[in-house]
């Protein structure tokens, strides 16, 4: 049969088709629907190359209706094909050779028991076969396409006509070459996904207080992109999470904290206002009992004025302690501070000791959490170094707005967030999703020794409040609190 003008025009446009596919799955049925279609045969099975033995892929029978495969699913109920020269496939995946069998009945060739024994079992008869090999531009070997029974105008099974063979071998080639190449793709997705674990890693294991927050964000983040995708099935949003926006936006997420890579320990692990230094107040407190003792037994104080002064270092160290793990500092206890910071006791050579240094008296008149205005820069500043480090990073184009959406997560539609001052429109609906989840991670972590973990209720009333100021976007806010009604 010779080749027509609208023959080679379908087999231009087939290894189009073939080299813009971009599922495996999906490719690997193209090229046997395909070579089944041009060389109008009635049955295939593509075998892939794996720990050196030939596995079934896919299979197709058109006269029985048989199509298994297709979707990716396993083919257990057969065992791979030993590469062994008498079996027709394990010998063109070794030789790397075409074979064209026109009657496999008629054929010593090879030992066909297997088809025999099938046709026995099934009445279908097994003739004609084109077994061809599939190779990548470095000539490795990837499998095997088995094509059975070609026929004729009038449905008679014929032998496969030669010229098909380089035709299906070079569409083999094709395939085998995009697949190479999304097999390059995919270990670049996985190398990228090693990275961001790898980080995300780093950052929780950086400080106990943060152990399991970046994951969490990266859950969180993910319900709600699922809830969304159910108020898209339902026709409320125009937004959908299809896999790879998904993936995009967990990645981002698990990304959101990396900049705490460079805040110092001292300020990421400080669990109290004093934390660690407590210890050196104690010290100092025990050290002037001391002295006032000396002082009583020298005769420089009366014990009225010892009974007096080891009473208000008694008093002063259990309100210190108090304070020290105090949420909210009132005006009662920041006034008492602000005493203390103006006692000291002098020694008789006339060196002063105050009781609290300055720096002590700062923490300890913290009005909210543990931080000064200082600490609270250096923490703030991890969202700008987040986008720093992962603008050093080469994202793939697919890949290009991770870095974007990870670095914003501090962003408030209002403009009064960090560190851009970002405003409405000006904030993905990505960014906005990983603030609404990372400030309620916030709130609810139970792995925070600073503070308790404050109650789902209480977390929502709060960002409800962040919404009414315009700070966050109410409709994720509801859709993330109804989301986690329902997990």
């Amino acid at each position: 049969m010779k080749l027509r003008y609208q023959d080679f025009e379908r087999i231009l446009n087939i290894g189009i088709k073939l080299c813009t596919e971009k599922d495996a799955n999906r490719l690997l049925e193209l090229i046997l629907d395909n070579s089944m279609e041009i060389t109008n045969c009635d049955a295939s099975t593509l075998y892939l190359y794996e720990d050196n033995q030939l596995v079934f892929r896919i299979m197709k029978t058109l006269s029985q209706g048989i199509s298994r495969g297709t979707n990716g699913e396993a083919i257990e109920d057969l065992p791979p094909v030993p590469m062994k020269e008498e079996n027709v496939c394990a010998y063109t995946a070794i030789h790397r050779e075409i074979v064209n069998i026109p009657d496999v009945y008629d054929s010593d060739r090879f030992d066909f028991s297997g088809p025999k024994q099938y046709d026995k079992l099934t009445g279908y008869r097994t003739r004609s076969q084109l077994v061809i090999p599939l190779e990548n531009n470095e000539n490795e070997l990837l499998g095997v396409l088995q094509l059975i029974n070609a026929m004729d105008e009038e449905g008679n099974v014929i032998p496969f006509d030669p010229q098909y063979d380089i035709i299906i071998r070079s569409m083999g080639s094709m395939t085998s070459i995009e697949l190479a190449n999304l097999s390059y793709v995919e270990e670049l997705r996985l190398q990228l996904h090693s990275f961001v674990e790898a980080f995300a890693a780093a950052v929780d294991e950086r400080t106990p207080y943060n152990g399991t927050h970046t994951r969490k964000v990266a859950e969180y983040v993910k319900i709600l992109a699922e809830h969304v995708n159910k108020k898209y099935k339902k026709g409320v949003t125009e937004e959908y999470f299809d896999e790879e926006r998904m993936e995009k936006l967990v990645l981002a997420a698990l990304l959101h904290d990396i900049g705490k890579m460079i805040v110092p320990l001292s300020v990421m692990n400080r669990a109290t206002r004093l934390d660690q230094d407590m210890e050196k107040v104690d010290n100092r407190f025990e050290l002037l009992r001391s002295y006032y003792e000396v002082d009583l037994l020298r005769g420089r104080i009366t014990k009225a004025e010892y009974q007096e002064k080891t009473a208000e270092l008694r008093e002063a160290s259990e309100t210190i302690h108090r304070i020290d793990g105090m949420g909210f500092l009132d005006d009662d206890n920041y006034t008492y501070v602000q005493y203390l910071g103006t006692r000291n006791y002098v020694k008789e050579d006339g060196t002063v000791i105050p009781y609290l240094s300055e720096r002590e008296k700062e923490y300890l008149s913290i009005r909210k959490g543990t931080l000064t205005a200082e600490d609270r820069k250096l923490m703030e500043s991890h969202a700008e170094m987040t986008g720093k480090i992962l603008d050093k990073v080469r994202f793939q184009k697919n890949y290009s707005m991770v870095p974007k959406w990870a670095a914003e997560h501090h962003e408030y539609l209002d403009g009064s967030g960090y560190p851009n001052h970002l405003k409405g429109d000006g904030i993905a609906l990505e960014t906005r999703m990983i603030t609404i989840v990372d400030i309620y991670d916030a709130m609810t972590s139970t792995d925070r020794p600073y503070k308790e973990p404050m109650p789902r209720e209480k977390a929502f009333a709060i960002l409800h409040s962040m919404a009414e100021e315009g700070k966050i976007d109410l409709q994720l806010l509801n859709w993330f609190e109804e989301a986690m009604r329902e997990a």
